[in-house]
């Protein structure tokens, strides 16, 4: 399984729930997150996709923890079995 496949997944999942998850892309930031994911109720999270076994780099370490000290759900998803619970969790949030 690659990268690509755990992304599609995870839109098709937010779209069920009701939700969009655009493709993050700042210019001039590098190491942000991969995916927005945006559900009902002005609930947000940062996600960050890896192939299975696959680490964030230290850029994407360093910008994930600059989000969460703000206040922001950020996870980093490297498994199908992941999904469900990040979006739990983001719903509850």
């Amino acid at each position: 399984m690659n990268e690509k496949t755990i992304e599609q997944k995870l839109v098709r999942a937010v779209k069920s729930r009701g939700g969009i998850c655009p493709k993050f892309t700042s210019p001039g930031t590098s190491g942000m997150p991969d995916r927005l994911v945006l559900l009902h109720g002005g609930r947000m999270g940062f996600v960050e996709l890896k192939a299975p076994g696959k680490k964030p780099r230290p850029i994407q370490e360093r910008r994930m923890h600059e989000l969460r000290q703000l206040g922001f759900y950020v996870a980093v998803v490297d498994g199908l079995e992941q999904i469900g619970g990040v979006l739990d969790e983001i719903q509850a949030s």
